[in-house]
C-alpha cells in the first residue's frame, strides 16, 4: 500500500487498532507517527480540514484502546471526545506595506525577509502607522524585583519599541537574571505583553539565531494567520504591530543612528541603560479579516479505581503549521513528524498500556491539545477552563518531540525548574539505570515553550519530558550534532517528515519511564509540589485545602 493510500485510510485504521500486550511497541509508535505526519493530514493546523482529520484519528485511537471520552459535557451529561477551544483568527488580506526611514532614506521592508510581522490581533481590521518613531529599549524588560527596568521613565506610548531577544545575562552568562538559563523576561511573548501594557504602537524583536535558539526561517513563515484566545479588550493585550526584525536591518538602523549594533547590545546589558531614540521611523499598513474558530483539544480518560476525583494528566500537542509557501523542493506541507506526531504516538501507547494494565487508583487523563504552535493556546484554554479540577490534579507530564535516534543513558526536562515531580522521575529513572541531565540549552527558554507551562502558571506541578542527551549509540557528541542539525534544518520546516531510518526504541524506553512515574503516583497518595523558592509554589499552596 502506498503512503497516499495509507493516509486515506487513516481514520478507519485508528478505529481498528488491535489490542496488544502491555509492552510498548516500536511498530505501533511508528505507525502512528507515519500516519499523523502524512501529507493527507495537511500539516494539522487549527481550524482546518487537517485538524478535523487529526481529531478524528486521535478520537478513534483513544476509543480503540479502551479510554473513555473525557471532553466537554453534553446536554445529556455524557462527555464528548473533544474540548472546544474558542479562538479568534486574524488573516492578513495581503502582504503588509512596510517602510523604515533609515538615515533619511525611505527603505522598503520585505515581509519575512527584513521584518516578520504578524497579522494583527489587537481587534483592528486595518492598522496604519505613519512616521512612528522607533525606540530601542534594550531587552524590553521591567523587573522591579530584580531592580531592573530597561524603560526607566521613558514614555513609549504611541511608539514602536525595538527589543533584543533573550535576557540581559545571555551574553555574559551571569547577572541579575539567573545567568545562562532564560527567564520568562527573555521570551518574545513577554516583550509583546510589556509593550502592550505600556501603550506602545508596536514591538519588533531583533532576531539573532543563538539567543533566539532558532534560525530566521522559523519565524519567517505563517505570519499571515494569527490565533489568540478571545479577549474582551484585545488592544489591552496586543499592540497594533507585532513582529521580528532581521539583525541585518537592525545593524543598518543602529549605524545610521551613530553607533553599532554590538555597542548598543553591550549598553543594554547594563543596569543604567537608557532607552534610545533610533532616529528612524516606520510606516506600516496591515489589512486583516477576523473570525472565530473552535480548535479542538482531544481528551480521553481512564477513571481511577479508588480515587477517581484525583487526576494525573498526560499532555502533548497534536497541531502543527499546516500548509504554506513552497520550499526549494516545492513542498508546501509542514508535516510535523517529530514535532509532535511523536508525542501523540507516545500518548496513545501510554493510554493503551494503562488500559491493558487495569489503570490506577487515581484517574488518568490523556489531553492532546491543539493550537500549541500558535502560543500554547489549547493548553492555556484548558488551564482557564479545566475539565477536571486543577486543585486535585496531581501533576502534568508533557511529551513534545521525543527522540527518534535510539535510547539514551539519561533523560531531561525542558528548562531548569525544580519540583517534586522531577524528583519522582529521577528516582524511577535510577531503577532503570538512567540518570537525570539538566537541560543542555537553558538559554533557549524551553520551559516557557511547551504546553506544561500553561499548567505551571496556575500552580499545577508540570514538566515537559525530554529524551536525554547521551545516546547509547554515539553519546553526547552525536546527540548534540543531531539536535543542532534539527534546529537548523528541520524545526518548523517542511522537512520535518517521517523517516524509515529512525530508531524508535528510545521512545519505548521513554514511555516505560513515564509509565513508571504515573503508575507510582496513580497508586499512591503523593502530592508532588514545587520546590521552595519556585514562583509557582505559592499558587499551588493556596489550594492545599482541596487536597487534604
Amino acid at each position: 500500500m502506498t503512503r497516499l493510500l495509507a493516509a486515506a485510510s487513516a481514520i478507519a485504521l485508528a478505529a481498528s487498532l488491535p489490542a496488544a500486550a502491555q509492552d510498548f511497541s516500536v511498530e505501533r509508535i511508528d505507525q502512528h507517527i507515519r500516519t499523523l505526519s502524512d501529507d493527507w493530514f495537511e500539516g494539522r493546523a487549527p481550524g482546518t480540514p487537517g485538524e478535523d482529520k487529526t481529531v478524528a484519528y486521535l478520537s478513534g485511537a483513544f476509543a480503540s484502546i479502551g479510554l473513555e471520552p473525557g471532553g466537554d459535557l453534553r446536554p445529556d451529561g455524557s462527555r464528548a471526545w473533544t474540548q472546544d477551544v474558542i479562538l479568534k483568527r486574524s488573516t492578513m488580506v495581503d502582504d503588509p506595506l512596510l517602510f523604515i526611514d533609515i538615515g533619511g532614506e525611505r527603505v522598503a521592508m520585505v515581509q519575512d525577509r527584513d521584518l516578520a510581522v504578524r497579522s494583527p490581533v489587537n481587534g483592528m481590521a486595518e492598522v496604519r502607522l505613519d512616521d512612528v518613531p522607533l525606540i530601542f529599549v534594550g531587552y524590553g524588560t521591567h523587573a522591579p524585583e530584580r531592580d531592573w527596568s530597561d524603560f526607566k521613565d521613558f514614555d513609549v506610548a504611541g511608539k514602536v519599541i525595538v527589543a533584543l531577544v533573550n535576557d540581559p545575562d545571555f551574553e555574559g552568562g551571569e547577572g541579575s537574571f539567573g545567568g545562562e538559563a532564560m527567564t520568562y523576561y527573555g521570551r518574545w511573548t513577554y516583550k509583546y505583553e510589556e509593550a502592550a501594557r505600556r501603550g506602545a504602537a508596536g514591538v519588533l524583536v531583533i532576531h539573532e539565531t543563538k539567543p533566539a535558539s532558532y534560525p530566521w526561517g522559523v519565524i519567517a513563515s505563517g505570519n499571515d494567520v494569527t490565533l489568540d484566545i478571545v479577549r474582551k479588550d484585545p488592544a489591552a493585550a496586543h499592540t497594533a504591530l507585532q513582529g521580528w526584525m532581521h539583525v541585518d536591518i537592525a545593524s543598518r538602523i543602529f549605524e545610521a543612528a551613530g553607533t553599532s549594533y554590538e555597542d548598543a547590545k553591550a549598553m543594554a546589558q547594563r543596569r543604567d541603560f537608557q532607552p534610545m531614540d533610533l532616529g528612524a521611523t516606520i510606516d506600516a499598513t496591515l489589512l486583516a479579516r477576523s473570525d472565530r474558530i473552535a480548535a479542538k483539544n482531544v481528551v480521553g480518560i481512564l477513571p481511577g479505581t479508588e480515587r477517581p476525583d484525583e487526576h494525573i494528566v498526560f499532555t502533548g500537542h497534536h497541531d502543527h503549521l499546516g500548509v504554506g509557501e513552497p520550499d526549494e523542493t516545492g513542498d508546501t506541507i509542514y508535516n510535523g513528524a517529530i514535532d509532535n506526531a511523536t508525542g501523540m504516538a507516545l500518548m496513545i501507547e501510554m493510554g493503551r498500556a494503562f488500559v491493558q494494565g487495569g489503570g490506577t487508583g487515581r484517574s488518568l487523563v490523556f489531553l492532546a491539545v491543539g493550537a500549541e504552535e500558535s502560543g500554547l493556546l489549547g493548553a492555556k484554554y484548558y488551564a482557564a477552563n479545566p475539565l477536571y479540577p486543577l486543585e486535585t490534579t496531581v501533576g502534568v507530564i508533557n511529551t513534545d518531540a521525543p527522540g527518534v535516534h535510539g535510547p539514551t543513558r539519561d533523560f531531561s526536562i525542558s528548562g531548569s525548574a525544580k519540583l517534586g515531580l522531577l524528583d519522582v522521575m529521577i528516582e524511577e529513572a535510577a531503577k532503570m539505570e538512567r540518570r537525570y541531565s539538566p537541560d543542555p540549552n537553558p538559554a533557549a527558554g524551553s520551559f516557557f515553550r511547551s504546553d506544561h507551562f500553561a499548567f505551571a502558571q496556575v500552580g499545577v506541578p508540570a514538566v515537559s519530558f525530554r529524551s536525554g542527551s547521551d545516546l547509547v549509540d554515539g553519546g553526547t557528541e552525536r546527540a548534540a550534532q543531531i539536535r543542532a542539525a534539527y534546529a537548523a534544518e528541520d524545526y518548523h520546516q517542511q522537512s520535518d517528515e517521517w523517516s524509515p531510518d529512525w530508531d524508535l526504541s528510545g521512545i519505548v524506553r521513554d514511555a516505560q519511564l513515564i509509565h513508571a512515574v504515573a503508575e507510582r503516583l496513580g497508586n499512591s497518595e503523593e502530592w508532588p509540589n514545587w520546590a521552595e523558592g519556585s514562583e509557582f509554589k505559592a499558587l499551588r499552596d493556596a489550594s492545599a485545602e482541596a487536597r487534604d
